[in-house]
């Protein structure tokens, strides 16, 4: 009995979170649905799209730790209570994936287009503004 109750716990526990944005798989997008864009135009839907998805970003990540903090409590406190995690997956998921999707082929499209003033990659080293104005590597050591 307790080895039925213990595995429609873990059940329970697997389904019944959303997941983290940063777990949500990307949708493919094909780039061609862009093909007639110009670049100031991939750069306002590049716009768009971000704004969208960093909203969704923040929903998702604030859902995932309520659904993390409502598993620990009942994980503790009364484990009955995870059966009625309402989390999961929901639209706004399937949205953010979509959303990944459409930023990846604005790139792809982007670069094609040779807009790469849109597309700006990160540095490979982090580089820090002194208080006189001098910019110096930063070694990944806090000082």
């Amino acid at each position: 009995m307790k080895k039925v109750l213990l595995g429609s716990a873990l059940a329970v526990m697997i389904v019944g979170c959303a997941s983290s944005p940063d777990k949500i798989q990307t949708s493919y997008v094909s780039p061609m649905q862009y093909k007639n864009y110009d670049c100031d135009q991939i750069a306002g839907e590049l716009g768009r799209i971000s704004h969208r998805a960093n909203e969704l970003h923040g929903n998702l990540k604030k859902t995932a730790d309520n659904d993390k903090a409502q598993m620990a409590l009942g994980m503790v406190v009364f484990w009955p209570a995870l059966f009625f995690l309402e989390g999961g997956d929901g639209p706004e998921a399937a949205e953010y994936g979509r959303l990944k999707g459409e930023r990846d082929a604005l790139e792809k499209a982007a670069i094609q287009k040779k807009c790469d003033a849109f597309i700006t990659p990160k540095p490979a080293i982090p580089i820090k503004e002194a208080a006189d104005g001098n910019k110096q590597q930063v070694s990944g050591v806090e000082e």
